[in-house]
């Protein structure tokens, strides 16, 4: 127990040693730097037990990883699970958060990593960041063996969590929701790219790049929005995701650069083709008057761009995606059809000229992005560890006992 200079008792928090399995930095990839972002925000509250990494690396990166990954499980090695799940058992780690995406993962719809799962003799936590609509496909199938190995699962969405309950059935009590992290952003923040864009008004995203993105109507709302607010900027920030050029090169994103110039709005887009670092990303984010995702998919469960979006309270205009309907209801942003450019200019040109329920949007939103700060995430991790050990504790207890 602690004192306070006012004398209130405070609980001592237990120091909670965690392994972390997951893609990391410098990856180029958005669970990397989600994890990135959620160690050092768990890192500030415990910070006598630093955050250790295991990496699922693929096998054709060689990436130089920063000083707290500790083990590296080749992707496509089943081996190299199993030697990991031996690493774990005979580490000090008092629980095991595994940052579940099937795309990380080796075998038949990322199935390597069941067996590993089921070797790990710790308390282990599952961050699901897909859930998949069909419990029946191969896909489907991986994620039921994951979710009942798991002591907990934590998801983003409510929607997530009724799906993992009705189509999965997992107890209730087993997921934790908490939402995607966000930095603290003062309300307002103004960008030092600012002068560079004297009078322009400005919206876009900030991503990498695929055809998932819908960045195209984007640039077709840009044509339209062009006749009533010439000064208009459609910024397209982030390099082509790297997947999408092994498989297939810059094929998109010439394809947008071509449509650029066949709707004469050279003067109106501006591409950041690169991938930026979170510094940057927060430059360019202050920098928007409207934050615009035109995706694609319906299912999608997550977005950080967005997340970061709401927390710096701009106003948000997105296809009604999973994630997005969720973290835009109740008045929190504009959501628009998908495939429909003419929807998006409507938005934009409607809160330009209603400046009130312009700045309504981005309190609200502001507000709510709040309970998103990443140390507010942190915070409920940690909570939920606790939680998790305590519970494998009596478990054990109570085994003894019989």
């Amino acid at each position: 127990m602690t004192k306070t200079k006012n004398g209130k008792i405070l609980k001592k928090r237990r120091v909670i040693k965690t392994i972390y399995v997951t893609s990391y930095i410098p990856r180029k990839c958005g669970i990397a730097t989600f994890t990135k972002d959620l160690t050092n925000a768990i890192n500030m509250l415990n910070p006598y037990a630093l955050a250790e990494i295991m990496v699922l690396n693929r096998p054709d990166e060689r990436l130089e990883y920063p000083w707290e990954v500790k083990y590296k499980i080749c992707q496509n090695d089943l081996n190299t699970y199993l030697l990991a799940a031996q690493y774990i058992n005979e580490s000090g780690a008092d629980v095991i958060m595994l940052e579940h995406e099937f795309g990380l993962c080796g075998g038949k719809a990322g199935e390597y990593i069941v067996p590993f799962m089921e070797a790990i003799k710790k308390p282990l936590v599952v961050t699901c960041h897909t859930v998949v609509e069909d419990p029946q496909n191969e896909y489907g199938v991986v994620l039921k063996r994951i979710v009942d190995k798991a002591d907990a699962i934590v998801v983003m969405m409510e929607q997530s969590q009724d799906k993992l309950v009705e189509k999965y059935q997992v107890p209730r009590n087993k997921i934790a929701v908490i939402p995607h992290g966000t930095p603290d952003l003062p309300f307002g923040a103004m960008s030092a790219y600012k002068s560079r864009f004297k009078n322009r008004k400005i919206f876009g995203n900030i991503n990498l790049l695929s055809e998932s993105k819908g960045i195209e109507y984007s640039l077709e709302a840009t044509a339209m929005l062009v006749k009533d607010f010439p000064e208009i900027l459609c910024l397209i920030v982030g390099q082509t995701h790297p997947v999408v050029i092994k498989e297939r090169g810059e094929e998109y994103r010439n394809k947008l650069m071509a449509m650029v110039k066949r709707l004469k709005i050279e003067k109106n887009v501006k591409f950041v083709n690169r991938y930026v670092s979170l510094e940057e990303l927060l430059e360019w984010l202050k920098l928007m008057d409207y934050y615009v995702t035109p995706y694609l998919d319906p299912q999608q469960s997550a977005s950080g761009a967005l997340a970061y979006a709401i927390g710096a309270g701009k106003p948000c205009i997105s296809t009604p995606y999973v994630y997005a309907k969720e973290v835009l209801s109740r008045g929190r942003g504009i959501l628009v059809p998908f495939r429909d450019a003419k929807a998006i200019a409507k938005a934009i040109t409607k809160l330009e000229r209603e400046p009130m329920a312009k700045q309504a949007m981005q309190k609200q939103a502001y507000d709510y992005g709040r309970l998103m700060t990443w140390a507010s995430v942190g915070l409920q991790h940690l909570d939920l560890f606790e939680a998790v050990i305590k519970k494998n504790q009596r478990r054990q207890k109570q085994g003894h006992g019989q």
